[in-house]
């Protein structure tokens, strides 16, 4: 985290990339996927299993959800003296995660903020609009709350079009600090099942995707004993 403070400080760009299983599921099925994560600068472990999994290969590293990044970050940016942006979800949303962000820290600048609409291609040429805009902007530090693959796509993208800015990709998390999604209580996060809260919350939509994140954790525990 230390070096992304020093990062905003020179105003030098990078892409923060956000790993679980999900992202090892899909990286697997999706080349272009695999490239923009190959792409990204720093990646982090956001779910257990990740850190679990690098316990077995004798590693040793911290568990880092987007969404417990985002205040510490624009803590970094608002140290460094350099404007935030954020890009995602609803107009509503992203008024709602601003002003927790503006209420957590006073004085915090949000330079550019915009929601792309339904079909929002991270490759076509509107996204090139709007990297443009980011870095226009003078933002340092851009907050991408687009969902995989398309945040991280985007991020990729913009370490040429907007290469001063450094990019975040997290998720849900602005949804979870304007209101808009209810995140998992921390008791229930502390047991390592956020996983099924939130697939209780939305089976149609999560039940298949958490049954092929188990799918490949036979294959991926027995890779990483090997390799150790």
């Amino acid at each position: 985290m230390a070096d992304i403070g020093a990062a905003l400080r020179a105003r030098r760009g990078f892409a923060l990339a956000t790993v679980n299983l999900d992202h090892l599921v899909k990286i697997g099925e999706d080349p272009a996927f695999a490239a923009s994560y190959a792409a990204q600068d720093i990646v982090v472990a956001d779910g257990r299993p990740i850190v679990w999994l690098a316990r077995l290969a004798g590693e040793t590293i911290e568990l880092l959800p987007g969404s417990d990044m985002i205040v510490p970050l624009c803590s970094f940016a608002q140290e460094a003296g350099v404007p935030i942006a954020i890009i995602g979800s609803t107009e509503l949303a992203l008024q709602d995660a601003r002003a927790h962000l503006c209420a957590a820290l006073p004085g915090l600048e949000v330079a550019y903020a915009h929601a792309p609409p339904m079909g929002f291609d991270p490759e076509g040429d509107t996204a090139a609009e709007v990297l443009r805009a980011v870095e226009a902007s003078g933002a340092g530090l851009c907050f991408l709350a687009l969902g995989a693959p398309k945040q991280e796509a985007l991020a990729a993208r913009g370490r040429s079009l907007a290469p001063s800015v450094g990019f975040a990709s997290i998720g849900a998390g602005l949804d979870f600090l304007g209101g808009h999604q209810r995140r998992a209580p921390a008791w229930v996060r502390a047991i390592a099942l956020e996983w099924l809260w939130r697939a209780l919350s939305s089976p149609a939509r999560l039940v298949p995707r958490y049954a092929k994140c188990f799918a490949i954790l036979p294959a991926l525990i027995w890779r990483t004993w090997r390799a150790k």
